[in-house]
């Protein structure tokens, strides 16, 4: 399954039917409060319960993670990265080693490809390459690996992009 978290209604949509969606509901998304009750209390399940709750069990189901969102400083936007934050309970508390650095384990056996699509009229290469780093450790800390990282000038340019 491919997971796609936006913060737009102007995005393409993947030719087959093995997607889900997460972007804004019109209701608050509330931060992650750092409780580790998606840990500990409902492993895998945040416990804020906004309609963003499932967003890790989501994630433990996915193959690719798509992220398309406005670029903010080299990062993904607010409501994007509140997402991010709260699918913390796709990783398992407990710590391994890998690449000599330590890191969470997965929760879930699946193994994340990230692809991430920005827009914003005025991207520098500065945060162009900030982005990346942010991307690659991102997928550092799921176990993944980074597959595309793109930019484009506005949103209605994602409409003939093919994912």
């Amino acid at each position: 399954m491919k997971l796609i978290i936006t913060d737009t209604d102007i995005h393409p949509l993947p030719k087959d039917s093995d997607y889900e969606i997460i972007k804004p509901q019109g209701t608050v998304i509330h931060p992650c409060t750092g409780c580790f009750g998606c840990w500990v209390r409902t492993p895998g399940k945040c416990v804020i319960h906004d309609g963003y709750e499932n967003t890790g069990i989501a994630m433990g189901k996915c193959t690719e993670l798509i992220l398309i969102s406005r670029c903010c400083y080299g990062s993904v936007s607010p409501f994007v990265k509140a997402v991010q934050d709260r699918a913390i309970s796709y990783i398992h508390p407990d710590f391994v080693i890998r690449k000599g650095e330590m890191y969470h384990k997965r929760r879930y056996p699946n193994v994340i490809s990230l692809s991430a699509y920005f827009y914003g009229e005025h991207i520098t290469e500065a945060e162009k390459e900030t982005a990346r780093g942010i991307l690659a450790a991102n997928a550092d800390n799921y176990d993944g690996l980074v597959k595309n990282v793109c930019f484009y000038r506005t949103a209605e340019e994602l409409e003939n992009i093919v994912l």
